[in-house]
């Protein structure tokens, strides 16, 4: 399959969106809790698609959490603790951006964590995500598949776009040499936390475009109906000439010029 031109996937990706704005007005209306999990590899596209499903929802109702590693005072909390912390109120999304999955990939991997830390996680996980789903909160976990062809390609992207080299740590650098070591780490962690409860879901990310349409449209239609009637608002004409802005002495800068 030929890659999606960019205003074939926008005219794909809008009416989505549409869907997803529906969906902030259903957990409003209802006080339902959402949580997605955006797991993969490095470079997999973990930011594009929690970006094209943010990018129209209120940001005090959607919160995307990318955590950074933790203090030391982190590390000596349950593991599981500061993730609590940022679970989602009634009516919220909440969008991972990399989550608890971090102590099974690239803690273990990279050696942050120890082989019995690593093992409690994946004893731990299904019990945590079971408390979870039994309170109410509706789980959702995706893991982004991308070939290491591809990820060497967006490597180079990010090596040689400076708008991108931030993306690019020594971290990073370091998993190219461990794409196989990461692929065993994934497949153990599949084996212990794919529950009935909260079972994972594979999305092709060698394609970031079809793989953000994929991976929405999964999302929109495992969720119950959200349909809610939009609050109509009319939008009356003023009642007089509409007024001048004023600045007292102080001036607004002129608008760019080309």
């Amino acid at each position: 399959m030929s890659k999606l031109k960019r205003s074939e996937y926008e005219a794909l990706l809008e009416p989505m969106q549409l869907e997803l704005v529906a969906l902030a007005r259903w957990l409003q209306a209802t006080g339902k809790r959402l949580v997605v999990l955006v797991e993969g590899r490095d470079t997999a596209g973990k930011g594009g698609v929690i970006d094209a499903i943010s990018e129209h929802i209120n940001p005090r109702q959607c919160r995307i959490v990318a955590l950074p590693k933790p203090n030391d005072r982190e590390q000596s909390q349950w593991y599981f603790q500061r993730y609590v912390a940022h679970l989602p109120a009634a009516g919220e999304l909440v969008l991972f951006d990399r989550s608890w999955y971090n102590r099974a990939g690239v803690e273990k991997v990279m050696g942050y964590a120890s082989d019995a830390q690593v093992k409690a996680f994946l004893r731990q996980a299904p019990v945590f995500e079971q408390q979870l789903v039994d309170d109410g909160i509706l789980l959702f976990k995706y893991w982004l598949c991308c070939d290491q062809e591809q990820q060497e390609k967006r490597f180079a992207q990010r090596h040689d776009d400076p708008l991108k080299g931030w993306k690019l740590s020594p971290i990073d650098l370091k998993a190219r040499e461990l794409y196989a070591e990461y692929t065993h780490a994934r497949e153990a962690m599949l084996k212990a936390t794919h529950t009935d409860i909260a079972p994972w879901t594979l999305v092709d990310f060698n394609d970031q475009k079809l793989g953000r349409l994929t991976l929405i449209r999964n999302l929109l239609d495992r969720l119950p109906d959200t349909r809610i009637a939009s609050p109509v608002t009319a939008l009356p004409a003023l009642p007089g000439e509409p007024a001048k802005e004023h600045y007292g002495t102080l001036k607004p800068i002129q608008a760019f010029t080309v």
